[in-house]
């Protein structure tokens, strides 16, 4: 495993969590929901052409997942993206506070575009509900990554369709639970929101990657490899 890659992986978590959940602690009021998934979509896009011939553009461990259960990639790579995601996210994380706290009055605490249900969801989905949403919603996003993409790399088109659904699914998912889709995407910003965002923080790292795992039984099943590329 190239460690190329897994400075892609790590660069691009940082860069997603900066820009995409930047959108929604810095811009909410101005960009609105379409503006914020517009942001995550695009930096998706950009990052996939960017990345995505050198690590194939995961960011995001259900992803991983998602390639790992396909057996598109192996446990070694796998864990080793986990790393760098989970690394990438508190960086980019931590990059996003220290700029947040340059604004005043702007409020962190318990909020800094961390998910969560009841109370913290915009139309008070329940538990229930936030986890069927995250487990729905990401089932899209990875069986759209394993469809598109060949192997390992993002080449051609692929990046358009990614960053597409992933714009989507925040369209959907942003008054539900504020869209996880992605456990690294979450644990960053509820580290430094702390609150009942730690509190929750459990959801959304436990429904993405269910989400994922059946994206990769269905894709097995709708896009079966040859033997001889296992």
């Amino acid at each position: 495993m190239e460690r190329r890659a897994l400075i892609c992986e790590f660069l691009g978590t940082l860069v997603l969590v900066f820009f995409g959940v930047g959108s929604a602690v810095l811009g909410k009021p101005y960009l609105g929901v379409v503006g914020i998934a517009l942001a995550f979509g695009f930096v998706l896009l950009a990052l996939a052409y960017s990345l995505g011939a050198i690590s194939g553009c995961h960011v995001n461990p259900a992803v991983t997942l998602g390639f790992l259960v396909a057996r598109r990639i192996d446990v070694k790579r796998a864990v080793g993206y986990w790393v760098a995601q989970f690394l990438g996210c508190v960086a980019g994380a931590a990059l996003l506070y220290l700029l947040a706290k340059q604004v005043p009055g702007l409020q962190t605490h318990d909020e800094f575009g961390t998910n969560g249900w009841g109370e913290r969801s915009a139309v008070g989905v329940n538990t229930g509900g936030a986890f069927l949403t995250e487990v729905t919603l990401t089932f899209l996003l990875v069986f759209v990554v394993l469809a598109v993409t060949h192997r390992l790399a993002v080449t051609g088109f692929d990046g358009l369709p990614i960053g597409l659904v992933l714009a989507v699914v925040h369209l959907v998912g942003i008054p539900l639970t504020g869209t996880s889709v992605n456990p690294a995407r979450s644990l960053g910003p509820a580290l430094f929101a702390g609150g009942d965002a730690l509190d929750q923080l459990w959801l959304f790292i436990v429904a993405p990657p269910i989400g994922g795992l059946l994206a990769a039984a269905a894709h097995m099943v709708t896009h079966p490899q040859p033997r001889h590329e296992h």
